[in-house]
This record gives C-alpha cells, structure tokens and sequence, in this order.
C-alpha cells in the first residue's frame, strides 16, 4: 500500500535513505560524491580528482605521496601521453625559442662565416672557409645545428611565432621529455631528407623541419581528442602552399619533418598504457634509424 501524503517515515524507511546517502567530499563538504582516493580512500568530488595510473587520487596524496610506501613521483598526475604534469608547461618551448634568438643574435654578430660552417650543406666548397664542407665530409653535426640557424628577421619571427603557437599546448599535452624527442627527432628527420633529396650545393637552415614536426603530432592529437580538424588543417595547407610556392624554402626539410612529427605523434598518443613507454620511445628510435640509413645512402652518393 502506498504510503500517505503527510504521514512521517518510519525508522526503518529512513535508516534505509541514510544507508544510500553518497560520502561528501573531504575538501569540500557540500559536494557529494562516489569516488575515494585509492591511496587515503577520502571521498573527493571532481575537482580534487587528480588522475593516477589506476584511479584518481586526492591533491594531498599526490604532493605527499603517502599511503602506499611508493616514492611521490609515481602518485604525480600524468598528460594524455605519459608524461610528467609541471608547473609550467611550457618551459622547454620558452627555452627553444631562447636557444634560437641568442644562436640568431650570434650569427648577425660573427656573420656569414659562422652560418657557413654549421648550416646544413651536402659537399661543397666554401670560399670563406677555404675548404670543402658538408655531411658528406663527416660533419654530421650539421643535420643538428641547422635547426638552430635562421636567414633572416622574417624566418626566425615566422618560426618562433608558429614554435610558441603550436609548441605550447603541445608540450602541455605530451609532458616534456615526450615534447623534446618529437621535436629534434622531426628536425632531424628534416634534415635527413633534405640531405638525400636536395643538391649537395644547397644550403639548408631553420627550425621550420622540427615545427612542420609538431604540426603533425598536433594535428595527430587533436583527432584522437576529437576535436574539430579545420583550424589545424588550414594552417598547414598554408603553410605548404607557402612551402612549394616561393623560392629558396627548403621543402624536403619540411616534408620531413611533418612526416616524422606524424609518426611519432601518432606512437606518443596512441601507445596502449600498460606498453606505452616502450612502444613511444622505440618508433622514435626506428624514425633515428631511417634518419641514419637516408644519411649514409647520401654520404656514399657523394664520396
């Protein structure tokens, strides 16, 4: 029989309601909540959720890393890829873009002859140095320092302005060890390709492999988030009508680099968890290896 409008609960009724009452929130008591810590086992609501490698953990336990004897770092929060969480997610993007203003600031200073002897060039001989120069005479350093050289005002804005753009919330996303490797590998992937496919006459310099690289691994990202594609892009079809229609842009080095931004952007967000490590930094390694062998086949054509 149903029960009477106005007539009170009995005891039984409402110890039963008070049995199916959800846990507040320890930090906030207003807030009901079904999630505990799986470290201190305290109700928190979504706010104080931060996300471990199994479950979610409350703010305290996390700075402390108390409860299960393991060290505070494996109770951190981690990025969609694995990474650490830090307090300034853009640190390493703000220390790239300082490395290429004082590299730039160096080559206004000591001028053409210090361009010369570190921008990516296959064999030639160089007048203001006096000797013939390039990958193919050993200086592999070339594919590396490259990345930091610029010709012009215009080239280092353009790439700075895209590094802080697109490296920003990408790093955020990757955690920093993750966001460095995609970077100079993509540069180096750049480099290598610009080596095999250009004129061992052309010189080669920019960032633009290495950024091409992390618009690949943002444009990776964002599908897997789900997020709508257009913005990212548009961006790059401009950036490759840019790319094939003016002269002097050295486009094997951005082909390659978007290439190998894909590649490893797609390992970084894709790994399943329980491999993730393992399957992230070895495509990087495989994506290092096709660098070297593209090297190498290079070198033996031109010695």
């Amino acid at each position: 029989m149903d029960q009477a409008p106005g007539n009170p609960q009995g005891p039984q009724d409402q110890g039963r309601q008070d049995a199916q009452a959800l846990p507040t929130c320890y930090r906030h008591p207003d807030r009901e909540t079904g999630v505990r810590c799986t470290r201190c086992e305290r109700p928190i609501c979504p706010e104080c959720m931060i996300s471990a490698s199994v479950g979610f953990q409350c703010p305290e336990c996390v700075r402390a890393g108390s409860g299960t004897g393991h060290a505070p770092s494996a109770s951190q929060p981690r990025t969609l890829a694995g990474g650490t969480v830090t307090a300034d997610p853009r640190l390493l993007t703000k220390i790239l873009i300082g490395l290429n203003l004082a590299v730039f600031l160096v080559q206004l200073s000591l001028g053409n002859r210090f361009t010369d002897r570190f921008d990516l060039i296959g064999r030639l001989y160089v007048p203001l140095l006096g000797s013939v120069e390039g990958v193919a005479e050993g200086q592999w350093y070339r594919m590396l320092t490259a990345m930091f050289l610029h010709g012009s005002y215009i080239h280092i804005l353009f790439n700075m302005l895209s590094l802080w753009w697109i490296g920003g919330p990408l790093e955020a996303a990757l955690g920093r060890a993750r966001y460095l490797t995609l970077y100079f590998v993509s540069g180096l992937a750049g480099s290598a390709l610009s080596y095999l496919l250009a004129g061992p006459d052309e010189a080669s310099l920019g960032a633009s492999g290495a950024i091409f690289g992390l618009f690949g691994a943002t444009a990776v990202l964002m599908r897997r988030l789900n997020y709508d594609m257009r913005p990212v892009i548009a961006l790059l079809v401009i950036n490759l009508i840019f790319t094939f229609g003016w002269s002097n842009i050295a486009w094997q080095a951005h082909i390659g680099g978007l290439v190998g931004g894909v590649v490893v952007g797609y390992a970084m967000v894709h790994a399943p968890r329980e491999r993730r490590t393992l399957i992230q930094y070895g495509v990087c390694a495989v994506v290092l290896a096709a660098v070297v062998v593209a090297t190498l086949v290079r070198t033996a054509q031109l010695t």
